[in-house]
């Protein structure tokens, strides 16, 4: 099978010369399809055969959710982005370049009814635990790095590019320091989950892979002690999904989707949850008051005066 990124070209002639297509098309599909192959490979996804539909809808939703430039995407971007991951899925069938078209049943998302992908709170759990199996230097990496994803809602980027002196595990307030878009630096707190497995990894992995290395400040590292990378994080999430039995579709994203969704289910203010996540806007973030229905309804019956009839009020005869 052929690689992504190198088609991408052979498509775009293809709508200059046989379609047609104006530059300013061809420049908007463009930019469209390399942020699309830009999620991919962050995936460790770079070749036609390894893409899924699941792997459209995610970007898609991510698109309208506002992660993938920061703020939501209008209407027209995210039906464009559609169609244009779809033309470049279709050409890549018709070219022979592909075996099966995974964007063939994908429509044009509906923005503002796209919801986040969050896992419930006991498959979590059982994704956090699957890292563990084994407990030796590597199982412990992988236990610290997906309890810290949880507990932050960090993207993946920013937890990889953690260093050693961003994780503070006093015993009062531990917290982590991350940069987000821009550099933007916030302090997120950890649960004693994340707490306990970041200081085992510490203690007991990270000077036995550092020893390999050259020295790295960086907090995650590899089996050579270099920087843990983004495409081996999502690896180690794909492992742990599959030892869980959760199926293939669990990305860093959905670890942050479910920090959020969780927080906002147990009571936490959306403005809380925008600084948690580091949204410039809380536009971003409203998208995850969408899935928190059965909390809103319970907030609404117990705070509202007249939601509910008193069980002790009589009923008022007719009149």
């Amino acid at each position: 099978m052929h690689s992504l990124k190198d088609s991408e070209e052979d498509w775009l002639a293809h709508l200059r010369i046989e379609r047609g297509a104006s530059a300013h098309t061809v420049s908007n599909y463009r930019r469209d399809v390399d942020r699309y192959l830009e999620a991919l490979s962050a995936q460790g996804i770079t070749r036609t055969e390894e893409v899924t539909p699941s792997h459209i809808e995610e970007h898609l939703a991510a698109l309208s959710g506002g992660e993938i430039t920061g703020k939501p995407a209008a209407a027209s971007s995210t039906a464009r982005a559609s169609a244009s991951i779809r033309s470049f899925h279709r050409f890549l069938l018709a070219e022979g370049l592909a075996v099966s078209d995974p964007s063939a049943k994908i429509t044009s998302p509906k923005l503002g009814t796209r919801l986040p992908k969050a896992l419930p709170v006991d498959e979590v759990t059982a994704l956090l635990e699957a890292a563990q199996t084994g407990g030796d230097v590597l199982a412990l990496r992988d236990s610290a790095l997906l309890e810290l994803l949880y507990a932050t809602g960090a993207r993946v980027s920013e937890a990889v590019g953690l260093s050693v002196d961003d994780v503070d595990l006093d015993e009062e307030l531990p917290v982590v320091r991350l940069y987000g878009k821009g550099r933007k630096e916030r302090i997120v707190p950890l649960g004693s989950f994340a707490k306990d497995a970041l200081a085992a990894y510490l203690v007991r992995s990270r000077p036995a892979l550092a020893h390999k290395g050259k020295g790295s400040a960086a907090l995650f590292l590899n089996t050579r002690g270099a920087p843990l990378s983004r495409q081996s994080a999502w690896e180690i999430i794909q492992r742990a999904a599959k030892r869980a039995g959760l199926g293939g579709h669990v990305s860093p994203h959905t670890l942050r989707h479910s920090f959020a969704t969780h927080l906002l289910e147990g009571g936490a203010s959306i403005r809380d949850v925008q600084e948690l996540l580091g949204h410039a806007s809380v536009q971003t973030t409203q998208i995850y008051t969408k899935v928190t229905p059965t909390t809103l309804l319970e907030v609404y019956r117990s705070s509202h005066p007249r939601a509910l009839a008193k069980a002790s009020e009589e009923p008022r005869s007719g009149a």
